[in-house]
């Protein structure tokens, strides 16, 4: 069996999800470097330069990770990636997601989290997303897409510092 393509391009009718580039940097940290994007998620300074650079250098590395363009402008508007492919469960994270805010309340998140989802689901039979215990505003997001919310929390560190999170899976829809 082939390994799936894990950074495709994805078209929508808003939104181009394509592979990360290290020359997005300078548009992608402009996109991301509001504090409020990131005031309820674990990591409240990633609108710095040295904690953005280290979340984007990652990115960049994990041969996973999307720059998401505006299809309207053609300029990039935030990212996400996928992460921790298990062939044997058939689960796959979808995660590390943010949106310049210019772009929130609306269909955005909505259109790019189908479009990973429908690509994953060729693979896939469960993708989990893990959103900080105190991310209320993701977790309400993971809820208005189908989001079901597991029962256990899950931790994850980030600069030395082990932090919970709510985990929510879609599973593939039975045809």
């Amino acid at each position: 069996m082939d390994d799936p393509d894990f950074q495709p391009i994805l078209v929508g009718l808003r939104v181009e999800i394509r592979p990360i580039r290290a020359k997005d940097w300078q548009e992608m940290f402009a996109a991301a470097a509001d504090p409020l994007i990131w005031e309820v998620h674990p990591v409240r300074d990633r609108y710095r330069e040295p904690y953005f650079r280290e979340f984007f250098d990652g990115a960049v590395a994990s041969h996973m990770a999307f720059a998401i363009v505006d299809r309207s402008s053609g300029k990039i508007i935030g990212s996400s990636r996928y992460h921790g492919h298990d062939p044997e469960r058939r689960e796959l994270e979808i995660g590390w997601t943010f949106l310049a805010r210019s772009h929130w309340g609306g269909s955005y998140n909505r259109e790019i989290k189908q479009l990973m989802l429908d690509h994953a689901f060729g693979f896939v039979d469960t993708v989990v997303f893990m959103v900080g215990e105190t991310n209320w505003r993701s977790q309400r997001a993971m809820e208005k897409i189908g989001g079901i919310r597991r029962p256990q929390l899950c931790d994850r560190a980030y600069h030395g510092v082990t932090t919970a999170h709510v985990v929510y899976e879609i599973e593939k829809p039975r045809r």
